[in-house]
């Protein structure tokens, strides 16, 4: 409570779940250019880095976009803030599931 407000949680949420859709986005563009060689090409933003340069930016420019549109849309607003740290805890899961080798090796492009 402040100057007798309360205070709402909207802009928590915000951040708290494009963040981990920003996580989920690394991992998706890592698995997709695992899958395609053509993708991972067009992610190679920067030749010293490779693609990694693609798939980070792409990930950093997703959460930035959609950490504007969320906190317009929540700031003024009270959420249900146990689904969204639900939601964003599978989301950071499914983050690291598709960064990790074994898992995107599976959709290598030959």
């Amino acid at each position: 409570m402040t100057n007798g407000k309360t205070l709402k949680n909207g802009r928590a949420s915000a951040a708290l779940v494009t963040g981990e859709i920003g996580s989920f986005s690394v991992g998706l563009m890592t698995t997709l250019a695992a899958a395609s060689k053509t993708f991972s090409s067009s992610l190679n933003w920067y030749n010293p880095v490779g693609p990694l340069s693609g798939k980070t930016s792409v990930a950093v420019i997703i959460w930035l976009v959609l950490w504007v549109v969320f906190n317009q849309l929540w700031k003024n607003k009270e959420t249900q803030f146990g689904k969204i740290a639900s939601i964003a805890t599978v989301l950071l899961l499914f983050g690291f599931l598709l960064t990790f080798p074994p898992f995107f090796d599976l959709f290598a492009a030959e």
